[in-house]
């Protein structure tokens, strides 16, 4: 006989998510202290939170539409309200030039990708297909924003070819002998003598003979 059954797995395992999500959404708290403290948000970008708004709106969609949601509409309602706190903190104190750019991001994401998508599966899809659409949407989403860091490993992959190309080259060769090239003497060399002709230029300064210049170049031996 088993000791829990699948619906209390469930929710056992359903609300140990919701403390690690928790923990997750107030892990930006020093940074925005920091803000606040200085008064600017320095080199901080809104990107992350505001991606992190889109995601808890999705899940919270999503949860709307499941039954017995109550463990995501909870949760994601944190995240939502907590991450419009964020955003504020942040376009209070940031530049102009940032508050445009996060504004730009929250009409995209928050209000016109949210906005499409919910008048989109209304549209085309009906009950558990529209579930299933959404579920998709929120995991794909989900896993574009854990891989997206990897993108670093980009400029480095031609680096690792590289350098697994010269391992294996010092592999092969580092066990072969040095031909070492034999000296060579100068002096057993030909001789090759190249005759130059005497050149003679003469100059005259107000038809003076006298003044006269003799440039001779000599024969010169390799």
């Amino acid at each position: 006989m088993a000791l829990f059954n699948t619906s209390q797995l469930a929710f056992a395992f359903g609300i140990l998510g919701n403390v690690v999500s928790f923990l997750v959404y107030l892990s930006p708290l020093p940074t925005f202290y920091r803000i606040y403290k200085r008064k600017s948000t320095e080199e901080f970008q809104s990107v992350p939170y505001s991606v992190s708004l889109f995601s808890a709106m999705l899940y919270l969609y999503y949860a709307y539409l499941k039954e017995n949601g109550i463990l995501l509409i909870t949760i994601n309602s944190f995240g939502t309200a907590i991450e419009l706190i964020y955003l504020t903190i942040f376009l209070i104190y940031a530049t102009r030039k940032s508050k445009i750019y996060t504004t730009k991001l929250l009409l995209l994401f928050n209000i016109g990708s949210f906005g499409a998508i919910i008048g989109l599966t209304h549209i085309i899809a009906k009950h558990q297909l529209r579930l299933s659409i959404v579920g998709w949407i929120c995991a794909v989403f989900s896993v574009s924003v854990f891989a997206a860091p990897l993108s670093i490993m980009t400029p480095n992959i031609l680096g690792f070819a590289f350098g697994i190309a010269q391992m294996i080259l010092y592999v092969i060769y580092r066990n072969r002998k040095q031909q070492v090239l034999p000296n060579v003497n100068l002096n057993d060399l030909k001789e090759v003598a190249i005759d130059m002709k005497v050149v003679v230029v003469e100059i005259q300064e107000n038809g003076d003979d006298k003044n006269k210049q003799e440039v001779v170049l000599t024969t010169s031996t390799i």
